[in-house]
């Protein structure tokens, strides 16, 4: 799925130059990619945004000279991404010890549902929009979570944006056989969490994916447990992310006490609504209360049950989401 723009659009840089410099569309079409690695690599469109950012400054603040002295500027910008996103990865552990409850990644809508901007509440820039594919369920991403920032960041580059293990040594810092067993341990990572992100699902798989989401929801609507636990396995996980700023039921286990808590909102709050929506590419639910999303989920489902849900709750991550 490696996406990187290799357009050779560019512009002189002065009366007598022989080097071209590149334009401004050359450096701006570069956006979608790194906003889609960044993406991937912290799993929060907020931090994503901001490594962009970081990234396009570090670029207009060398000399002209030196700028136009770089090959491949595509090439330059996802190097320096990368590295950005390397650093945080090191000081988000931190964080999210100090992280209130649950920290669950950003979830991300299909394009067409796509409604405000991620941080000022604005339209949305399309560059700004997250490609949906395999590599972003949600699934996907909380098994990246439990990687070290060097194992996530190889195998990011190498298996999901399809760089070689040379591009992937120059990037990180390291050798090209170090960088080949960080892969690898990502690998057995994320086959030991049987969450595949090479595989897309195949038309049926989804489709069957999407019916048991919407009886899950009619249920729900409903209020019938028995429904609730026949679509839940019995060893089902539920978590939920508010960070502090707005209540979060604490992780549930099992299909019957999930069943009976999901009842119990829907008994407290009878103006919810519930929308199948789709969520980092998969089928999901968003929850509205008053016309005003409340909740995201995401599902993991195995077989023809629900084995874990995500429900994001915390504000700051919905911005995406949010209709008024």
């Amino acid at each position: 799925m490696r996406t990187q723009s290799r357009s050779r659009s560019e512009t002189r840089s002065g009366p007598g130059e022989g080097r071209l410099e590149p334009s401004l569309s050359v450096i701006t079409s570069e956006r979608r990619q790194l906003i889609n690695l960044a993406y991937r690599l912290l799993g929060s469109l907020a931090d994503a945004e901001d490594v962009v950012q970081e990234t396009y400054a570090r670029w207009y603040a060398m000399p002209r000279e030196r700028r136009k002295a770089i090959e491949s500027p595509g090439g330059w910008l996802t190097t320096v991404a990368s590295r950005i996103c390397l650093d945080l990865l090191g000081s988000a552990r931190a964080r999210r010890e100090s992280y209130v409850g649950e920290w669950i990644p950003e979830p991300v809508p299909d394009r067409t549902e796509w409604h405000s901007g991620p941080s000022d509440g604005g339209a949305v820039d399309p560059a700004d929009r997250v490609t949906l594919d395999e590599s972003i369920n949600m699934a996907f991403l909380v098994v990246l979570e439990a990687m070290t920032p060097a194992e996530r960041v190889a195998f990011i580059l190498h298996d999901v944006f399809r760089y070689s293990f040379a591009e992937v040594a120059e990037i990180v810092g390291r050798s090209q056989g170090a960088c080949r067993q960080l892969a690898s341990s990502a690998r057995r990572r994320v086959r030991a969490a049987h969450a595949p992100p090479t595989q897309a699902p195949t038309p049926a798989a989804q489709a069957q994916r999407a019916d048991i989401v919407r009886n899950f929801k009619q249920a729900w609507e409903a209020k019938d447990i028995d429904a609730l636990i026949g679509l839940l396995d019995p060893d089902a996980v539920g978590l939920a992310d508010g960070g502090g700023l707005v209540s979060a039921a604490p992780p549930t286990g099992g299909s019957e006490q999930i069943a009976h808590h999901l009842v119990a909102i829907a008994s407290a709050a009878p103006d919810l609504s519930f929308l199948e929506r789709t969520v980092n590419g998969q089928p999901g639910l968003v929850v509205q209360q008053g016309g005003v999303t409340m909740s995201v989920m995401a599902f993991d489902i195995a077989g023809k049950r629900i084995s874990r849900f995500w429900a994001v709750r915390n504000p700051e991550k919905l911005q995406p989401w949010l209709v008024s």
